[in-house]
């Protein structure tokens, strides 16, 4: 295993210059059993972040989100938790996957990315949230 800290839980990006990516930071110094982490959207027209804490049970949804596009269904994710959600559209507004980060307890602001991600997507993110759980997750304490 790397000594490196796996960063990158999500990484959503297309030839158009269009992403949405979750980083882990490190441990909340806050919370022990929590990692900061942001959501960073970049596109040709609108850019911005946005931080949270993302537990076990955030993460864990995760792979359960994983499991229900990979069946050809659209998610929520961190939909009931404080902070931003994150939704994936398999079929958006533009015929074309979309990712959707809402930021309603906050900010009250929803940006739409629509991007077509490569075709092996799913398992690469299922690689990206095994590296990150293998990593984090003993150190977290409940």
């Amino acid at each position: 295993m790397s000594d490196i800290a796996p960063r990158e839980l999500i990484r959503l990006a297309d030839d158009e210059g269009n992403s949405v990516t979750v980083d882990v930071l490190g441990r909340a110094p806050r919370w022990s059993a929590g990692l900061d982490a942001e959501i960073v959207v970049g596109t040709p027209f609108v850019s911005g972040r946005i931080d949270l804490v993302l537990s076990t049970s955030k993460l864990e949804a995760w792979s359960d989100a994983l499991d229900r596009l990979d069946a050809g269904e659209d998610v929520a994710w961190m939909e009931r938790s404080r902070g931003p959600s994150l939704f994936i559209h398999l079929t958006g507004e533009r015929d074309c996957p979309e990712v959707v980060v809402e930021d309603e307890s906050g900010s009250m602001v929803t940006v739409r990315v629509p991007l077509v991600p490569p075709d092996d997507w799913l398992a690469d993110h299922r690689q990206r949230l095994h590296e990150v759980m293998n990593h984090w997750v003993p150190m977290l304490s409940a």
